[in-house]
């Protein structure tokens, strides 16, 4: 459909008035749903955050005061910081090959990913749960090759969590960083080696500087949605090492205390949206979109 300017620019007859009814209406059903499904949601999570069981801040006091609680809060952003960060380590070179490689094995491992992301996320979790048990497959060949002595513990601790939640998260920090390295000119890099530089030289201050946007919202994404994960550090993770959605669902289901559970939730929607802003203000969207 026209904008305003594109019919001005085609010298189309429609009265300027009309388009611009229209346009707007476009975006009404988008607008409704995002009301309905998130604002109207959120702003009641927000009253019965401050409103149960007594008028005030107090569930958000307790919340904020309690070291248990706390020690939730730390779980969750440590856990989701190193997910983060191993995801970036290993998805860069990965994204970086599928750039590079021929399009008809790049096909491949493009349907080995879109694979791992369309199985079921309860089928792969407890996939993780029975190659990290103790009689499991990866403590059999670290001590098949003599790296250990004993089995390691990797289940119901935050090493299980990391190790599945990185496994789970990586495609979606892969997929961002690949349309973003697609698009780097390989001459800039050629430029970069007959200047001089080698091949460390031109990763560091070529490639990666250019490769930026989409590690940021790629990192921006798989941080983003661990601190909200659920399914993974519960069966993983056990109860000893709850994380913040552990929590707010316990809240919710079975303490019957939507007090603190809104507070919580609302706790991790600020941290969430504040991290968005930080994004935008050093990025903006046009960079995070690799244009």
């Amino acid at each position: 459909m026209l904008s305003r300017t594109d019919a001005k620019a085609a010298g189309s007859n429609v009265p300027a008035r009309r388009l611009t009814l229209t346009d707007f209406d476009l975006t009404l059903p988008a607008l409704g749903l995002l009301v309905l499904f998130f604002v109207v949601p959120v702003a009641i999570l927000l009253a019965r955050s401050v409103s149960e069981p007594v008028p005030g801040l107090g569930n958000y006091a307790e919340l904020l005061g309690s070291s248990t609680y706390l020690r939730i809060f730390a779980n969750t952003f440590l856990v989701s910081g190193l997910v983060t960060f191993v995801s970036l380590l290993i998805g860069f070179p990965v994204a970086w090959a599928l750039a590079v490689m021929p399009s008809r094995f790049a096909s491949v491992v493009f349907a080995i990913l879109l694979l791992s992301m369309w199985t079921n996320l309860l089928a792969r979790t407890y996939a993780w749960m029975v190659l990290l048990q103790r009689t499991g497959v990866v403590n059999k060949l670290l001590i098949g090759l003599g790296l250990i002595d004993k089995p390691l513990p990797l289940v119901n601790n935050l090493t299980g969590v990391t190790i599945g939640m990185t496994y789970i998260m990586l495609p979606f920090i892969i997929l961002p960083l690949y349309g973003v390295i697609r698009k780097i000119d390989p001459a800039i890099l050629q430029a970069a080696a007959l200047c001089g530089a080698n091949r460390w030289q031109s990763l560091v201050r070529v490639l990666l500087p250019l490769a930026m946007p989409g590690m940021a919202a790629g990192a921006l994404m798989v941080f983003v949605m661990s601190l909200g994960y659920f399914v993974t550090p519960a069966l993983l993770g056990g109860t000893a090492n709850m994380m913040l959605a552990e929590l707010i669902a316990q809240f919710v289901q079975s303490l019957v205390n939507w007090g603190m559970g809104g507070a919580a939730a609302l706790v991790l929607l600020v941290v969430t949206l504040a991290l968005y802003a930080v994004q935008l203000r050093f990025f903006g969207t046009d960079r995070m979109g690799g244009r």
